[in-house]
């Protein structure tokens, strides 16, 4: 799992390096050599037009396009003037060849690296340099970006301004926020990380593959995981929710709900509408179709004494994330169940997801584009990127019952949330991009043997 830090985290870390031995130079040295790397492995050896900015972002860039030149690669810099920060300064001065001024007169080439401002920008980059950024990099064949797209917030992936789309985006140490939040996420293409040294340690982290408790030899049904999905107006919810659970590795699933429920594994046993305190059960699924009517069996499945993952209707039903204290529930709403539940709370997505947390006392899966698992601990899970096919109605009910099963078969709430959203991504990518939700439920034995 990639580290993901804020800019001042990133500072620290950065400063704890050169306290302990590293030069900044070093630094640069090691991410203009790495961008250098990346740039030419996506792109083959194209012309190359670096643009630097005056910090050391910048610096990145001059080391980069020496690094381009010396593999033989014709290399043309672009600047915004000259650097400001002495490792910047030394940067430029290692570079041999003429730098132009960035300017509506800049040829573009067919490989533009953006090594124009990096972490930590809190203001939109100059009206005239963002143009000729847009101009040159939709001119491009490849784009890249050095740490993050020049006009981003790192910490909340807000965008400052007009910012185009990148192929590749190199960053150093650890990921940041923004690599990982909408909207910058989209800008942002695929995203690697080069270690140039920097040691880095974070509560927060990109989601990647789970470990799963290994299958015993000697268990049977109940031992592997019994999931309870509690029924209620819309039948297909809790049926997506049920047939998710089963598919992801739970040992024995059943609904409860006034009418029989169709379209389910034959292995889903219904007619058990009570019994939510039974000992066996290993994780409530409530929420899912559950209606406007299913207050008195959310009462019901709180007092239950079993471990609780909440969806849907749930949020609307519950008057305070008060009530979930001391109980062991993971919920999973999206951003409109978030805001019913919640109300309007201030920050970024990343701030909101671990208030709540902190509010409820309970796992949140903030669902969207750019889905958070958040602890209340202050641990933060940020899903790697997923299919935009997701956006389709039912997968949110089939997240919740892998979500469930997790939780079943015996994993922390905090872990079960990220492995069912790791789970789900793939099975997406599976799926394909005309796939409805029951296909997304089926492909989930295909995405937990990539494990």
């Amino acid at each position: 799992m990639r580290p993901i830090l804020t800019t001042e985290a990133m500072r620290s870390a950065e400063q704890a390096a050169v306290g302990g031995g590293m030069s900044v130079e070093m630094l640069m040295e090691r991410a203009g050599a790495a961008l250098a790397e990346a740039a030419l492995r996506i792109a083959g050896p194209l012309p190359a037009l670096v643009l630097c900015g005056p910090g050391n972002n910048g610096g990145d860039g001059y080391v980069a396009a020496r690094q381009l030149a010396a593999r033989g690669l014709p290399v043309r810099i672009a600047s915004l003037g000259e650097p400001k920060s002495d490792a910047a300064k030394w940067a430029r001065s290692q570079w041999q060849g003429e730098v132009e001024q960035l300017s509506p007169g800049t040829e573009p080439a067919p490989l533009m690296i953006d090594s124009l401002f990096g972490t930590g920008l809190k203001k939109g980059v100059e009206a005239t340099a963002a143009q000729q950024l847009c101009r040159l990099a939709g001119r491009a064949s490849i784009r890249v970006a050095c740490d993050l797209p020049s006009g981003v917030d790192s910490n909340s992936g807000a965008l400052l301004g007009e910012i185009p789309d990148f192929d590749l985006t190199v960053t150093f140490g650890a990921l940041k926020p923004a690599h990982r939040l909408m909207p910058a996420m989209r800008h942002c293409g695929r995203v690697v990380l080069a270690d140039i040294g920097i040691e880095t340690t974070s509560r927060w982290h990109e989601i990647g593959p789970p470990k799963l408790p290994p299958l015993d030899p000697e268990g049977y049904k109940y031992t592997r995981g019994m999931v309870h999905c509690v029924g209620g107006a819309m039948v297909g919810a809790i049926a997506l929710g049920a047939t998710a659970a089963y598919r992801a590795g739970a040992g024995y699933v059943r609904i409860g709900a006034d009418n029989y429920v169709p379209n389910v594994p034959a292995a889903v046993v219904q007619g058990l509408k009570g019994r939510l305190d039974d000992p066996r059960i290993g994780a409530l699924l409530l929420g899912p179709g559950l209606g406007s009517a299913g207050g008195g069996l959310l009462d019901e499945a709180l007092a239950a004494g079993r471990p609780l993952v909440l969806d849907g209707d749930c949020f609307s039903l519950l008057d305070s994330p008060k009530r979930l204290h001391g109980l062991n529930a993971v919920l999973t709403p999206h951003e409109g169940e978030f805001e019913e539940l919640f109300g309007r709370l201030d920050g970024n997505k990343a701030e909101r997801a671990l208030e709540a947390a902190r509010q409820s006392g309970s796992v949140v899966v903030y669902k969207g584009p750019d889905t958070l698992v958040a602890s209340p601990d202050g641990r933060l899970g940020f899903a790697p990127p997923a299919p935009a096919w997701l956006a389709t109605a039912g997968t949110g009910d089939v997240l919740a019952g892998i979500v469930a099963s997790m939780v079943a078969q015996g994993l922390p709430g905090f872990e079960a949330g990220c492995a069912a959203v790791w789970i789900h991504g793939r099975a997406a990518e599976l799926a394909g991009p005309h796939m409805i939700a029951d296909d997304l439920a089926a492909a989930i034995p295909a995405a937990l043997d990539l494990l």
